[in-house]
């Protein structure tokens, strides 16, 4: 996988980030609006069917969860450039207006039950970046 130690540290980063206290002391605060981005690799790379099966779900969340504003789901841009990673097969950016918004979400029932049952049979990797918007 391209730039392993990249998405490492951002992944650090991005844990950090969303903490409400940091193990320095440092208290985060989270007023703006949450993107709340998904990259998935599947157990089957590149299989359609699991793909699409994940951008189904990712919609029927915008229909079922109100919490969430915004949602843009689909594939990587195949890319050359070393600074990309296109290694995963379906990745997804929601939108909320508050990390309250997004703790809703998490914990809604539509999104529990496909996480059990559609997300975790078909994912071989999951990564989540909650990224509060200036």
């Amino acid at each position: 996988m391209k730039n392993a130690t990249a998405i490492f540290s951002l992944a650090i980063l991005s844990l950090l980030a969303s903490c409400t206290t940091c193990p320095m002391g440092h208290q985060t605060t989270a007023a703006g609006k949450v993107e709340h981005v998904v990259l998935i690799w599947l157990k089957k790379p590149g299989d359609k069917a699991g793909r699409q099966k994940v951008v189904d779900t990712a919609k029927m969340f915008q229909a079922e969860i109100r919490e969430i504003q915004h949602l843009s789901v689909g594939t990587p841009l195949p890319s050359d450039r070393t600074v990309v990673d296109d290694s995963f097969d379906v990745g997804l950016v929601m939108r909320f207006a508050s990390p309250a918004d997004l703790g809703t979400y998490e914990k809604h029932p539509v999104h529990v039950k496909a996480v059990k049952e559609i997300l975790q049979p078909l994912a071989a990797k999951l990564l989540v970046y909650d990224i509060v918007a200036h």
